[in-house]
């Protein structure tokens, strides 16, 4: 039943992402982000209704902080899908808790790992465009949005020893509302933002990509272990791929597949080997 959960739940966050390309038809990208940020956020709020006392000025400035990471990381993420397939961003954008993970795990192996990971980025070609080449800010809006994935792991981690369940979740989510939907009203108006049309596909993302996924994933990590989710949630950009190729047309050639396998077996390779290391270091404890 976990596996199944996961399972859905990358099914949730690709259909999220087609959604997210779909209504970039009626609004830009900034739009949807923004959306996505106020829906998540009061969804959030219904369903934890967390307390505002309690909690010290340190505290709250992680949440300050984690509401950053998130704002940055959904609006390089549309910036992105707006200008590559969904398959290959979710790719580039993988790379950031990629290289945490090596990172943290400090062993030599993992860079070999992470060494194919970049090999499987390089084989990705075909972004963006007909004759095979790259979509140079496309792949810097991905690799930005890694980057604030990265730090959004490591804020979740923070946060999770400070608030109870995902009350930390709930408010950075407020925060991060704060920051895009200004920048959304500027950048798409008023007279867009609010047709009934764009709303929905705001609140459609945010059920797929936020609600949906995020507790099913929850839900998962609560009955498997913490490496097989991972193993799991590295199969990620093969979801999306598939679903984008399925629902939008979204073809992707051969070398782009084989870049993407290269980057699942990488980030499958990386989360076993911290496997392995953490267990002999266990073992080694109790000697």
């Amino acid at each position: 039943m976990p596996v199944v959960m996961v399972m859905i739940a990358g099914v949730a966050a690709s259909l999220g992402s087609v959604a997210a390309v779909k209504a970039f038809d009626v609004v830009g990208p900034a739009g949807i982000a923004g959306l996505r940020c106020l829906f998540g956020a009061v969804i959030l709020l219904a369903v934890t209704r967390p307390s505002l006392r309690g909690h010290t000025p340190r505290e709250w400035s992680a949440v300050v902080g984690f509401g950053v990471t998130i704002a940055v990381m959904y609006a390089f993420y549309n910036e992105a899908i707006n200008l590559l397939p969904i398959g290959p961003a979710i790719t580039i954008e993988m790379l950031g808790p990629l290289v945490l993970s090596v990172v943290l795990g400090r062993q030599a192996s993992s860079w070999l790992w992470a060494g194919l990971a970049l090999l499987g980025v390089v084989l990705i070609r075909g972004i963006g465009a007909a004759d095979g080449t790259w979509n140079p800010l496309g792949v810097i809006f991905a690799a930005s949005a890694g980057v604030a994935w990265a730090g959004y792991i490591l804020f979740t981690r923070a946060t999770g020893t400070m608030f109870k369940s995902v009350e930390a979740l709930a408010f950075a989510q407020v925060v991060a509302a704060a920051l895009t939907m200004p920048r959304a009203f500027v950048v798409e108006g008023a007279g867009t933002l609010l047709r009934l049309d764009v709303l929905a596909w705001g609140l459609a993302v945010a059920a797929l990509s936020n609600s949906i996924c995020n507790g099913l994933e929850v839900l998962a990590l609560r009955r498997m272990p913490a490496h097989v989710f991972s193993v799991m949630m590295a199969f990620g950009p093969v979801f999306g791929s598939l679903i984008a190729w399925l629902l939008i047309n979204q073809r992707l050639g051969l070398l782009t597949w084989l870049g993407i396998g290269l980057v699942v077996l990488a980030s499958a390779g990386v989360t076993m080997a911290e496997r392995r290391r953490a267990a002999g270091q266990s073992l080694v404890d109790r000697v």
